[in-house]
């Protein structure tokens, strides 16, 4: 009962020096990588606060269709997460509201979004200030404007 395993000589696999190329070769490309994609926070908050603006508008316009109106500016967007009790009322409020969550959200940097309406330049205006939290600015300050998303 005693048999023999005869010894495998082709086993198929990695050397130690295989594996060790490789990951010198990804520590590399990490090197190079890592510091471009890690190196924009502030422009990766500009991208969440126009695609917080592109989601509201989108409520908004339910709210619309609901409703025949967009709530005005002293009803603010909390209306699209509580039925408003000023201001003109919404005729047919959805129960629940418009927004997922059931909660407006804040910009990136932890303000509260501006909305108007009626807008200036459109039927109604959404803005966000961006990280200095006024009106202006350049780079990470500048404005994120409902009206310059495409």
């Amino acid at each position: 009962m005693n048999k023999k395993v005869p010894f495998i000589k082709n086993i198929y696999g990695f050397t130690l020096i295989e594996l060790m190329v490789v990951i010198i070769i990804l520590g590399i490309l990490a090197m190079y990588v890592a510091p471009k994609i890690m190196g924009r926070p502030d422009e990766a908050r500009q991208v969440k606060a126009r695609l917080d603006i592109a989601s509201l508008e989108t409520a908004l316009k339910l709210y619309k269709l609901d409703n025949g109106m967009y709530p005005g500016t002293e009803q603010g967007l909390q209306a699209l997460v509580a039925q408003p009790e000023s201001g003109t009322m919404p005729k047919k409020w959805r129960k629940g509201g418009y927004l997922e969550k059931n909660r407006v959200p804040k910009d990136p940097w932890g303000n509260e979004y501006i909305y108007l309406c009626p807008g200036v330049y459109d039927d109604f205006d959404m803005i966000s200030y961006g990280a200095d939290g006024v009106s202006g600015g350049e780079d990470k300050n500048k404005d994120i404007n409902s009206w310059e998303i495409e």
